[in-house]
């Protein structure tokens, strides 16, 4: 299965979690990365040059930090850009069907505060929903999140341990 990882970080110099699974990554040659803000600095997506990238792989990732319930900026963009009408989804379009899609999201909150009682109020599945909805809407397949929870907090053992799920996360076998 090919496999592109896509990773949208405003400053990934200075991020803990995310560079650490990106350096881990980077040890698989068979995984494609791709880093949306080292591509695009000025937000100018070369949409063709993504949806060839989306056609040759067969699982695609999306790997970014939790930003205001949502994902960062750039990512956005490139939903709104690259998933076009008559490519991404509509009648007779045949790119999507078959690709799985998955989520890898680090936040800032505990895994507590993304609880129905908890300080964020809902679920991190919650939040990710329209993700899910739009990788459902395209006739793909939605995989289960992968999460770091609680950045701050976390230990260097417990990164280490992540990046490892991380890597597996990726390999597994769609259920």
């Amino acid at each position: 299965m090919k496999t592109l990882i896509i990773v949208t970080h405003p400053n990934l110099t200075a991020s803990r979690i995310n560079k650490a699974w990106l350096e881990e990554l980077r040890k698989h040659s068979e995984l494609t990365i791709h880093e949306l803000a080292q591509s695009y600095p000025d937000e100018v997506i070369d949409v063709a040059r993504e949806q060839k990238l989306i056609e040759a792989h067969d699982r695609i990732i999306l790997q970014f930090p939790m930003f205001w319930y949502s994902t960062p900026s750039l990512l956005k963009k490139w939903f709104d850009n690259v998933l076009e009408y008559g490519w991404a989804y509509g009648p007779d379009t045949t790119v999507m069907p078959g690709k799985e899609f998955g989520v890898a999201v680090s936040t800032y909150g505990s895994t507590a505060s993304y609880q129905p009682g908890g300080a964020n109020r809902f679920t991190l599945q919650e939040i990710l929903r329209p993700i899910e909805a739009t990788i459902y809407f395209m006739g793909a397949t939605y995989l289960p999140h992968f999460t770091l929870n609680d950045a701050p907090n976390v230990t260097d053992e417990q990164l280490e341990q992540s990046k490892k799920a991380y890597v597996a996360y990726i390999k597994s076998e769609s259920k």
